[in-house]
């Protein structure tokens, strides 16, 4: 199938109607650029004027669509006006063309043509001086010159400008495409990070509620209900508390611009206490000796990443532990050897008798996350009859994003 022909642009189609009919006005009166008679002048009527007007003017509704065939037809009309008394007009136009040509042409045609017209500019004021010797041989230059030299040149320049600004407009494009997906990334990452601390900080407190009054509504024990309203009072006021810094961190001009201390493992033995007033069976194993006043010691020193991420995984094993695992003791050992401060909390598996509180997954997952942002390893699985959550957290490795 033949390739369709391109539809000219509108402005080339008034460009070529303007200067057919301005041609065609300065033919009618009668005037040429060389006067009758003339030596050079082969082609000696009045009429021999118009074919290369009309096809120059052809040639402008192809200045766009096929500029290098405009170009080649428009310069055989210019040689064959040349032969005969010549129209300005035709001469404007070729210039036209010729711009058009290096403008709209393709690169090739962009870096070629300034190159001849330039080369026969040279050629066209050395060899006629050269020839005859005389100082007006130099105007035959000049005029090449100003037809195909200056047009090729403007329109190597306009189109150098144009490039540069496509390319600048393409890379502010690139630049605001990059910002915006570093935005998401940044929003999708806060996101993930405020849900791991949302379900840290409020879970255990929410599963320790919905466990105890559930046993406060299914025992038929005074004694029991009070000590189960009294640990859903505790669990509540400090979820609240927990809650509330929270919010005051996220939401601007709430008063509360005091940011929340990060826990560290020295707060292990104050969650272990309130896992035990849960109804946990706790033992802590950090492997470092106990404090003055403090039966249980304090964790390793490690960098405070890495102690925030090990004690929301102990935090959460015990919330799991508390929700899904069977009566027994539960236990929680760090210990720090080669650069890496592994954790460990095993706790009974079985099925469990007794109220429990429904579990997401999400806690997993967290955990998951806090391990792999510090380019550590996460497991948990049954081992032996128990459930083990194994997290292995490198401590002189980088800090996380």
């Amino acid at each position: 199938m033949a390739r369709p022909f391109p539809r000219p642009h509108r402005f080339d189609v008034v460009l070529a109607a303007a200067g057919l009919l301005g041609g065609l006005l300065v033919w009618g009166l009668g005037l040429a650029t060389r006067p009758a008679g003339e030596p050079t002048v082969l082609l000696d009527g009045r009429w021999w004027v118009l074919p290369p007007l009309v096809v120059t003017a052809s040639c402008e509704l192809l200045r766009r669509t096929a500029p290098r065939t405009a170009l080649l037809v428009a310069t055989a009309a210019l040689i064959l006006d040349t032969l005969t008394r010549g129209s300005l007009v035709t001469l404007l136009m070729f210039t036209d063309v010729l711009y058009a040509c290096v403008l709209y042409g393709p690169p090739a045609s962009a870096r070629r043509v300034p190159r001849i017209t330039g080369l026969l500019t040279v050629a066209a004021t050395v060899v006629p001086y050269a020839l005859w010797r005389v100082p007006e041989a130099l105007l035959i230059g000049v005029l090449t010159g100003v037809v195909a030299f200056a047009p090729a040149s403007t329109g190597l320049i306009v189109r150098n400008h144009r490039d540069a600004a496509l390319s600048a407009r393409l890379r502010a494009e690139q630049t605001a495409l990059l910002a915006e997906v570093d935005r998401s990334q940044a929003v999708v990452a806060e996101r993930a990070r405020m849900a791991r601390e949302l379900h840290d900080m409020v879970a255990n407190h929410l599963s320790a509620i919905a466990i105890h009054s559930t046993a406060a509504l299914s025992l038929d024990d005074p004694r029991t209900s009070k000590e189960s309203l009294a640990v859903i009072r505790e669990n509540s006021v400090q979820g609240l508390a927990e809650m509330r810094r929270l919010i005051g961190i996220l939401r601007e001009g709430s008063g509360d611009h005091e940011p929340a201390a990060a826990p560290t493992l020295d707060g292990l033995g104050a969650l272990v206490d309130g896992a035990r007033a849960n109804g946990l069976d706790v033992t802590l194993d950090t492997g470092s000796p106990p404090a003055p006043g403090d039966a249980d010691g304090s964790g390793p020193e490690v960098p405070t990443p890495v102690g925030l991420a090990a004690y929301r995984i102990v935090q959460e094993s015990l919330t799991n532990a508390l929700k899904h695992a069977s009566p027994g003791p539960v236990t929680v050992t760090l210990a720090r050897r080669d650069g890496v401060l592994d954790v460990r909390v095993s706790s009974p598996y079985g099925h469990r008798d007794g109220p429990r509180a429904p579990g997401s997954g999400a806690g997993l997952v967290g955990m998951r996350e806090r391990a792999a942002l510090l380019g550590g390893t996460f497991a948990a699985g049954p081992e032996d009859d128990r459930w083990t959550v194994r997290a292995a957290l490198p401590v002189d490795g980088p800090e996380p994003p």
